[in-house]
């Protein structure tokens, strides 16, 4: 309770009492969060006993770097008798920002570190190089690559599935080789299509999408199965996964899996065009020091095109068409 005989202040009293400036106060009752109670015979600003706990509600969340149109809201419900939904949104909110805020930060920090380490006049090219990517990074670019890549008639479904596994997500705390490979694959995949065709291998392409959706599920299990026993440390070999593998695309053009459709495989698809680059730097972006990579559906994919190429070699017919695979590698 204030000492005058109404129990209302004046604007400095209310300041003094709250310990902020008049401006302050003032910037806060121009903008109607803090409502006066009165007005003197001269016109000057009254507050009641309220008022300091309000003020110092009103700092309190303007600490947290909350807008004033948030904190409006938040007392508005204050007023109403119930501050949780608010609050909890505000907050929540400013948590979200703050976490986006940080990993820009993170990324420009080692962004400026690849700059600096590197040799001065190789400075200039890899300042352009990161400086073309967003911070934090966006995967945009990678995802409208892929969309260009697939079938045209594959489902939204079985695209969203094949996106989850093939787009990496930027490291939340990145180290400068890691920013260099995420920079790399962003150049990577905005670059112009070469040739006159679309950036698309012929031996995925599809009648339709029925066909689309059998291929890449039945790659998806093949890719599953070869990245087990790459991990296992095992060489291609053929089996299982290879089996698989060949089957998705049988099933897609309709006939069985056979020698002869082996070795048309195998000769398809190293006349393919290949993005083996892509997957390296994915490996980059992903890996963590000193850790064996992890196998993205490209190295598993190249895995199981070494075991086509060694089951055409040792026996499934001529072998040929299998070292051409081998050898595009």
């Amino acid at each position: 309770m204030f000492s005058s005989h109404d129990g209302l202040c004046t604007i400095g009293e209310l300041a003094e009492r709250a310990g902020v400036s008049v401006k302050a106060v003032r910037f806060y009752s121009d903008r109607g969060l803090l409502p006066e109670a009165s007005r003197s015979t001269g016109g000057h600003r009254r507050y009641g006993p309220d008022a300091v706990e309000r003020l110092n509600l009103i700092r309190s969340l303007r600490g947290l770097d909350l807008p004033v149109s948030e904190v409006r809201r938040i007392l508005d419900e204050q007023d109403a008798g119930d501050t949780a939904d608010a609050l909890e949104a505000a907050v929540e909110g400013r948590l979200s920002t703050l976490g986006s805020e940080l990993r820009a930060l993170r990324w420009r920090e080692a962004a400026l570190q690849l700059v600096l380490d590197c040799p001065p006049d190789e400075r200039p090219d890899r300042l352009r190089l990161v400086g073309a990517v967003s911070a934090p990074p966006s995967t945009a670019a990678l995802v409208r690559f892929w969309r260009g890549w697939l079938p045209a008639r594959m489902p939204a479904r079985s695209v969203g599935a094949f996106l989850e596994v093939a787009v990496p997500q930027p490291p939340e705390s990145p180290r400068p080789s890691q920013v260099l490979a995420f920079a790399l694959l962003y150049a990577f995949v905005t670059r112009p299509c070469t040739g006159s065709g679309p950036c698309q291998p012929s031996a995925h392409e599809a009648a339709g999408a029925r066909e689309s959706a059998v291929l890449y599920a039945g790659l998806a299990t093949a890719y599953d199965l070869a990245g087990g026993e790459m991990r296992r440390g095992r060489e291609p070999r053929p089996g299982e996964a290879l089996n698989g593998f060949v089957d998705a695309y049988a099933s897609t053009y309709g006939t069985r899996d056979t020698p002869g459709f082996r070795r048309q495989l195998g000769g398809r698809l190293a006349a393919d065009p290949r993005i083996d680059r892509y997957w390296e730097l994915t490996a980059q972006v992903l890996g963590a020091p000193g850790d064996a990579p992890e196998p993205t559906p490209g190295t598993a994919h190249d895995w199981l095109l070494e075991a086509l190429g060694a089951d055409l070699s040792t026996g499934a017919g001529p072998g040929e068409s299998g070292r051409r695979v081998l050898r595009r590698r």
